[in-house]
């Protein structure tokens, strides 16, 4: 026997899955759901709840309760309600209190399918936005659609974009929507990123450099800490032989002097830039250190998936157990089962870690390695 409160809870589950699908008026309707009515042998067994459970839907309100004349042998003549229907999901707005939220929803999903009639499958997916956002914030949305539409090629930054109330802010939270709305209605691939889609000039991508060797400061012109885009970057004319890459950039700026050496700075999975410059790709080593935890051997396994050559620093079972007092919980492990391009004692230290093998979530950070022993162990890279 479904109570009404049991029912009211099955059909919001019905709603918060459904309720986009519904926006164009699709489904099967009227809707039914059963009140699952016992037999004789159960009512008799429990008269009290019987009644009270029928009692309740004779003063049901709210879509048709359908009932039926049950002739029991023992019990007679007894009126069962069986079904409740809803005509359509107006109807069963009301009924959840969803009234508002539905009709905005509608009237959105209504005016973006006239105006863009490509977008209408996607906007299913996004009931709660169109039935949540704001006026201001939604008509927003669609002035920046329409603008990035029809200026497909501006090369513009985000800051010159003469959308109102627009900022980078705004749009740096908003560009895998964006982005999903444009490729939709260019035709592009899935894989198109937002700055394809949109034709918006993006900012470049900067690394943080500290050149370590005295004798490549000289070349140039003295610098020593330089933050410049990937490509100025791979412009220079730096004979480095060794390269360390490290994910916290205090460590980074720790590093001393070094021969031949340069540290680059707090990439995180950012990695995929890297191969581009060609001093770093002819250096005779490349090393990554980063928090040894599951993201940070995971970080490792997608640098080496560009740059095969890169050995691991401070990254092995016998840093982390040594350093046992310094262990913090990562917050989210990694959720990979295994991770592509390690070595073997790097893919044990990671599904140890993974499984919980050696404590919960366990995770030693970079910084909490006292720098007199990462230090030593850095100058036994160097060659003799």
């Amino acid at each position: 026997m479904r109570s009404p409160e049991q029912v009211v809870a099955l059909l919001r589950g019905h709603w918060r899955r459904q309720a986009g699908d519904w926006l164009d008026g699709d489904g099967e309707w009227p809707l039914r759901v059963s009140l699952a009515a016992p037999g004789e042998r159960q009512a008799s067994a429990h008269w009290a709840a019987f009644e009270l459970w029928r009692s309740a839907w004779k003063d049901w309100r709210g879509g048709e309760v359908s009932w039926a004349e049950r002739r029991w042998p023992m019990l007679g003549r007894q009126a069962v309600p069986e079904a409740l229907s809803l005509p359509d999901a107006a109807a069963l707005a009301a009924l959840l209190g969803e009234t508002v939220r539905w009709q905005r929803a509608r009237a959105r999903f209504a005016a973006w399918e006239q105006r863009w009639p490509s977008l209408a499958a996607g906007l299913h997916r996004h009931y709660d936005l169109l039935a949540d956002t704001d006026d201001t914030e939604f008509a927003r949305l669609g002035d920046m659609l329409a603008w990035l539409q029809a200026h497909p090629a501006s090369n513009l930054f985000v800051r010159q974009l003469p959308v109102a109330g627009l900022d980078s802010k705004w749009l740096e939270t908003r560009i895998g929507l964006l982005g999903e709305w444009l490729r939709t209605l260019c035709g592009l691939p899935r894989d198109a990123d937002f700055w394809q889609a949109s034709g918006l000039r993006r900012e470049p991508d900067r690394l943080r450099m500290r050149v370590l060797d005295p004798v490549l400061r000289a070349r140039l012109g003295g610098l020593g800490d330089i933050h410049a885009p990937f490509g100025e970057l791979a412009a220079l004319d730096l004979p480095v032989r060794r390269v360390f890459i490290v994910e916290n950039k205090q460590t980074g700026l720790a590093f001393d002097d070094l021969p031949g050496s340069v540290v680059l700075m707090a990439r995180g999975y950012a990695v995929e830039h890297l191969p581009e410059l060609p001093w770093l790709r002819d250096a005779q080593a490349v090393h990554y250190w980063g928090d040894l935890d599951t993201h940070g051997l995971a970080i490792l396994g997608r640098l080496r998936g560009y740059l095969p050559q890169v050995q691991s620093l401070l990254m092995d079972e016998a840093t982390l157990l040594t350093h046992r007092a310094l262990w913090v919980t990562e917050p989210q492990p990694h959720r990979a089962d295994a991770i592509d391009h390690l070595n073997a004692a790097e893919q044990a230290l990671y599904r140890d870690l993974r499984g919980d093998r050696r404590g919960v979530r366990v995770r030693l950070e970079q910084e909490r390695i006292g720098w007199d022993v990462a230090w030593a162990r850095i100058g036994s890279t160097l060659p003799d």
